[in-house]
């Protein structure tokens, strides 16, 4: 790296919140805390995007996920909690991260372009009833916000997990719910992210190990499903 491109590396705004950090463990403990006590104020929108949630495992849909980075990981962990089990034992509920299938994810980042990455994947994949949530600190990766644009416009439900300020985040306007961790340090914002994916799957859990958490099997679904069981029948006569 060149001294002026070094220099403007360092200059870039979006990296303000490094040198912003507290020092020291405990400093960052205490920021740890405090940005806990004010994620709070988010659990209105927990409740709302929980609610939806369950009505779309309910309905037969799906949930698709996805991030960069820490924030793939968090895509990816959620999708484990649903598949798996949180807590409770109960069916597997599908969730997909579209960040794990190295083949895809390098085919349309070579072929088409990173950007593209989530967007053609939702495209071929989500329907409308399914839920559709990017996981980025910032709200501005182009790669979430324009799968969270492809996925409304496929007709699915769209959520946004980010950071800082909802004001001037090209994601959140393609996001039906947004939960805006109040932070700037990444650390602290995934973090949050990391605690609000497990309460939310903890109400998922808790009506899935209930009664009446059999999925009703969507039309669209069941039709796809009898036409690869034509296909299959076709391909063997």
């Amino acid at each position: 790296m060149t001294r002026d491109a070094y220099e403007q590396t360092r200059a870039r705004p979006d990296l303000e919140r490094y040198r912003k950090m507290p020092e020291t463990p405990a400093q960052q403990l205490d920021d740890h805390l405090a940005v806990a006590q004010r994620t709070r104020e988010l659990m209105p929108r927990l409740h709302a995007v929980a609610g939806e949630l369950i009505e779309v495992f309910r309905s037969g849909g799906r949930l698709w996920t996805f991030g960069n980075g820490g924030s793939a990981a968090d895509a990816q962990h959620l999708a484990a909690e649903l598949i798996g089990r949180y807590l409770r034992e109960r069916r597997p509920l599908p969730a997909v991260a579209l960040t794990t299938d190295s083949s895809v994810v390098s085919c349309i980042a070579n072929d088409y372009s990173f950007e593209e990455l989530f967007a053609r994947q939702v495209r071929a994949l989500a329907r409308p009833g399914d839920m559709v949530i990017g996981f980025t600190t910032s709200g501005r990766s182009p790669n979430v916000v324009r799968g969270l644009a492809e996925a409304r416009t496929a007709g699915a439900a769209t959520v946004l997990f980010c950071g800082g300020e909802q004001h001037g985040m090209p994601a959140a306007e393609h996001a039906d719910h947004s939960l805006v961790v109040p932070a700037t340090a990444t650390a602290r914002i995934q973090e949050m992210h990391l605690t609000l994916l497990h309460l939310l799957s903890e109400q998922v859990d808790a009506w899935a190990a209930g009664a009446g958490a059999a999925a009703t099997p969507r039309a669209d679904r069941a039709a796809d499903a009898a036409a690869d069981d034509t296909d299959r029948l076709e391909t063997s006569a």
